[in-house]
């Protein structure tokens, strides 16, 4: 898939903004600085991609993509804070912002114009890390970066809307107060939320209704 469907686009928004209400119900009016995670959360997948040149290191692409749906998360929130948690408001720029993605291949920063094809992946975060101290989203420059990763909309959308689901499900189930279970039948929660993943259809509206109900079922709580 080359660009967000509208159906995508309004559910992660929805996702988004009830968890951010969970973790704090005035996080409009507090105004966090989700920029600021962007810039952490980069960092941490340069880390994960290796960069130091005095040692070998390999890339875990299974982490680094992780840290990417992390990076999702908040330019979500970001997004969202924009527009006051105004959630078709904030739907109609980031399809916006997705549509003009597909062409965009470069941008200015810094008195310099930087063209994507020409940066590494690291350079890519490393920019990404640049826009996001300077308080910048630029879509097109993720989208680099999620290619560059392995990851599509439609498979970044299957991630963030599955991650979002499980930590939803585990606060719901005791998380915060450490009670609870992380293991289910010998198995961590994160191997049967892929089981999960793979038997469901994501275009569906109710998938995580059905997600998290398939959550549920296995729980051993």
């Amino acid at each position: 898939m080359t660009t967000l469907l509208e159906n995508q686009a309004h559910l992660m928004l929805s996702l988004q903004s009830r968890m951010n209400a969970k973790v704090d119900p005035l996080w409009v009016q507090k105004r966090f600085p989700y920029l600021r995670a962007v810039v952490i959360e980069a960092a941490e997948a340069i880390e994960h991609h290796g960069w130091k040149w005095w040692k070998k290191q390999d890339c875990d692409l299974a982490q680094l993509q992780m840290e990417i749906i992390d990076i999702w998360h908040f330019l979500l929130s970001e997004i969202l804070l924009q527009h006051e948690d105004d959630q078709a408001q904030a739907s109609a720029a980031l399809l916006q912002a997705t549509g003009a993605a597909k062409h965009g291949s470069s941008l200015e920063f810094d008195s310099q114009t930087y063209h994507f094809q020409d940066l590494s992946l690291v350079a890519k975060l490393e920019l990404l890390i640049g826009l996001s101290s300077a308080r910048r989203v630029d879509i097109a420059l993720f989208k680099a970066v999620m290619k560059d990763c392995g990851l599509t909309w439609e498979s970044l959308f299957k991630q963030y809307v599955s991650k979002n689901v499980l930590n939803f499900f585990r606060q719901d189930h005791g998380y915060k107060e450490g009670t609870y279970h992380k293991l289910w039948q010998g198995r961590e929660d994160n191997e049967h939320l892929v089981e999960l993943m793979e038997s469901l259809d994501t275009a569906d509206l109710s998938y995580p209704e059905l997600l998290y109900s398939g959550l549920k079922q296995r729980y051993p709580g």
